[in-house]
């Protein structure tokens, strides 16, 4: 398998999403175990790019970020039941957090990625925004 065919931990976070939409009364331990049978055998993640950056914008990094440790371990100890644990960790994690905060859009100012920077963006549309480009983009968003 080349290095562009290698399962990637955020290939592995969405396999484990979807295995939970799947079977949404399955135990996170149930799907773990089936996400570990799944890649058995399989190359593992490389260890430079432990990241899920999509869920980056959905959760704070401390959630999404749990299982990061377990995975690594895993990724070391060449044992796939310890990375699909670490997955398992994460998803729970950022399940919790927008169980508990609700959907995007509604949660507090501390979270919100754009919060303190709105006269900033403004300020550059302004100075780079031809006043037709302006106008054509606000009729458009009014439609």
């Amino acid at each position: 398998m080349t290095d562009e065919q290698t399962t990637t931990v955020s290939d592995l976070f969405r396999r484990a999403q979807e295995l939970r939409r799947q079977s949404s009364p399955a135990s996170y331990k149930e799907i773990a175990k089936q996400l570990a049978n799944d890649f058995r055998g399989q190359p593992f993640p490389p260890l430079y790019n432990l990241t899920i950056p999509e869920q980056d914008a959905l959760a704070p990094e401390e959630d999404w970020t749990a299982g990061l440790p377990l995975i690594r371990r895993g990724i070391q100890f060449e044992d796939w039941n310890e990375v699909a644990l670490g997955i398992v960790l994460s998803l729970e994690q950022t399940e919790e957090y927008a169980r508990q905060r609700g959907p995007e859009g509604t949660r507090d100012d501390w979270h919100d990625r754009e919060a303190g920077i709105q006269e900033a963006v403004d300020k550059g549309i302004e100075k780079w925004m031809p006043e037709e480009l302006m106008s054509l983009a606000e009729r458009q968003t009014r439609k």
